[in-house]
């Protein structure tokens, strides 16, 4: 038991390191929001597709039989959470955006209650609580007023991320990412639809490419994979990880200098992580030990 919790942690803290780019190339390349979305959808398809193949070979079919409607639904709500953050993006001030993302782990935590009765322990939810806190007071320097439209889709990626991590979570022995690449193609098809068909420059593709081809992939599929080991909850929770280093990774290259409630909310994120995972390794050498 101890041993699958450290695991789960572990693939969830190294899917969030390989997310953290994400923001720093988002804000280096220069093309419209829809024509982003669909070149991150196709190129991700495509990733998830090569992965895939690579790690089942010839059981891929198989595999994705067995995850049933719930592999279906899986790749709707991960369509649907990105979708839902780059329109909140678009139509709000990005701290009302973040502020809202920030509450997936309680969404996640309260769905795994309600549908699946699953309940955490009372140190799990503290270091949530202090995560979602320290999370809320990055995101309180860029507060702002917005479209009514970006608040709302904000909360429909929140919760469509909470969902898709307890459905996967539901079937630990179905590996839902194999289905992934059904979601990129459905957001790179709604894309489509909104005019996103075109090629950009070859500076933007380079950056786009670096993006969809290495970084999301390899994140999105360890992501998917954490709920097999540890609750939804606490893989959402190690996602605010990446508010913090990608602020940092932001700050470093493009001189975009944080306010300091951001430092010091990223600090209370930094330190309830450390210590829910210094937590962890003691019960585990603890439970070895007996």
């Amino acid at each position: 038991m101890h041993t699958t919790r450290i695991k789960g942690l572990a693939i969830a803290a190294l899917g969030v390191l390989f997310i953290t780019p994400d923001a720093l190339l988002v804000k280096i390349t220069s093309v419209e929001p829809v024509v982003f979305l669909f070149w991150r959808g196709l190129l991700l398809a495509l990733s998830f597709l090569i992965i895939n193949t690579v790690r089942y070979r010839s059981r891929l079919v198989p595999e994705m039989k067995r995850c049933g409607w719930k592999g279906w639904f899986c790749a709707c709500a991960f369509a649907v959470s990105t979708l839902g953050f780059v329109v909140g993006m678009k139509n709000t001030a990005a701290g009302n955006v973040l502020i809202i993302l920030n509450t997936a782990p309680v969404i996640a935590a309260l769905i795994a209650w309600l549908v699946w009765k699953e309940t955490l322990p009372l140190r799990t939810w503290v270091i949530i609580v202090v995560c979602v806190t320290g999370a809320s007071i990055m995101a309180i320097g860029e507060w702002g007023q917005g479209e009514p439209l970006g608040l709302v889709m904000a909360g429909v990626a929140a919760t469509a991320l909470a969902a898709n991590l307890n459905v996967a979570r539901s079937r630990p022995d179905a590996d839902m990412s194999v289905m992934l690449m059904f979601g990129a193609l459905l957001l790179a098809a709604l894309a489509a639809i909104g005019g996103g068909a075109k090629l950009p420059s070859l500076r933007d593709s380079l950056f786009i490419g670096l993006l969809c081809l290495f970084f999301l992939p390899i994140a999105a599929t360890l992501i998917q994979i954490g709920p097999r080991y540890i609750a939804a909850a606490e893989v959402s929770m190690m996602l605010l990880l990446e508010t913090v280093i990608g602020a940092f990774l932001v700050w470093l290259v493009l001189d975009e200098v944080p306010t300091t409630l951001s430092l010091f909310g990223g600090v209370i994120v930094f330190s309830a992580l450390l210590a829910h995972g210094w937590i962890e390794v003691r019960r585990y050498r603890r439970a070895s030990l007996s």
